[in-house]
């Protein structure tokens, strides 16, 4: 017969003890989870919390409620006789959503397309079936724990909010998706 080696042994008091250790971590999980929902439908966190992102050579930062699904750059189709920062059609679950190079656009080099690349949907509030491409996703930033460098700059577009600076002193710019969708030159893709 051959013997287990003592941590491979069973011990039907140590997978009970196993169990209430899991069920007690799952309770906990839920009630920070509960928490957590209540707090981002009182508004709280979501008024501080934005989505950072690379553009060109800017980091901005987008309020949640204007931003939809993030998905890799996949097969784009362009459209003839459109502006230079119009990178074309893509699918995303079905939907048809006009690619914009947002650096191209405000007047920057265009965007190399590599594996970091992401396409930002608008969100179904703004009415527009359209996406900005970004040269990263930075995760969610807290605007709380930046200080504010200036609330607008003078003669900025109008979809530019506030800026920020963080910890480690980058500069954060907020992106208002509804101006950029008002704007006239962004409804002017015909070249």
């Amino acid at each position: 017969m051959s013997q287990q080696t003592p941590e491979l042994q069973s011990d039907p008091a140590a997978g009970t003890s196993d169990i209430a250790v899991r069920r007690t971590r799952l309770r906990e999980f839920q009630s920070r989870l509960v928490e957590r929902m209540q707090t981002a439908r009182s508004g709280e966190h979501a008024q501080t919390s934005r989505l950072g992102l690379m553009i060109g050579k800017g980091r901005w930062l987008v309020d949640l409620q204007t931003a939809g699904e993030i998905v890799p750059v996949g097969a784009i189709t362009k459209v003839p006789l459109t502006q230079p920062w119009f990178l074309g059609l893509t699918n995303i679950r079905g939907n048809l959503i006009s690619v914009i190079d947002f650096a191209h656009f405000i007047g920057q080099p265009p965007s190399p397309i590599d594996k970091d690349c992401r396409i930002v949907a608008f969100s179904p509030a703004l009415s527009i079936n359209s996406g900005l491409l970004v040269s990263r996703v930075l995760g969610l930033r807290n605007t709380a724990e930046m200080h504010v460098e200036a609330d607008t700059e003078p003669g900025a577009a109008p979809w530019a909010g506030r800026r920020y600076v963080d910890r480690e002193s980058h500069v954060w710019t907020e992106l208002d998706l509804s101006s950029v969708v008002h704007a006239p030159q962004f409804q002017q893709v015909g070249a």
